[in-house]
């Protein structure tokens, strides 16, 4: 888990404003806090999922034995992904730097094309039909208003 989210939403903000704070006003800033701390909580859940549920991790490397679709994935597909952009979009209001706006779109955009061209067609091939009703009854980045019983 600290190593791609860690590195996307941790180094790489850190590498483009060495964390110093820009000019905005309190307010903005204040509410940078709600994103970031939402983003780092959602994170942490939806690895938990994935442990507990998948038996295994996000990573390519170790994937998971089961479809993961409980928890928050019951409500979107993608809650890591926009937990990531989150935390980054907080962190530009915390930090009051417009560079970390943009470099949350940059990021957003590859993980959406990370998970539409790598990810979905290895969980069709990998899960099949379940994946696929999962997929039809789940959006990938807009959060349904219920939660879908699977």
């Amino acid at each position: 888990m600290a190593l791609a989210p860690g590195t996307v939403a941790g180094v790489v903000p850190w590498w483009l404003t060495g964390w110093q704070a820009g000019g905005w006003g309190p307010a903005p800033r204040l509410l940078g806090v709600l994103p970031l701390v939402g983003g780092v909580v959602v994170l942490v859940h939806a690895f938990a999922r994935f442990v507990t549920e998948g038996l295994g991790t996000p990573a390519p490397v170790a994937p998971t034995e089961h479809l993961v679709v409980g928890g928050l994935y019951r409500y979107v597909r993608n809650p890591m992904y926009l937990a990531v952009v989150a935390a980054i979009f907080g962190q530009a209001l915390l930090l009051a730097r417009p560079v970390l706006l943009g470099y949350a779109l940059v990021a957003g955009g590859v993980m959406w094309a990370f998970a539409k061209w790598y990810e979905e067609p290895k969980l069709a091939a990998t899960f099949g039909e379940e994946y696929e009703r999962y997929r039809r009854a789940v959006p990938g980045w807009l959060p349904r208003g219920r939660a879908w019983r699977a």
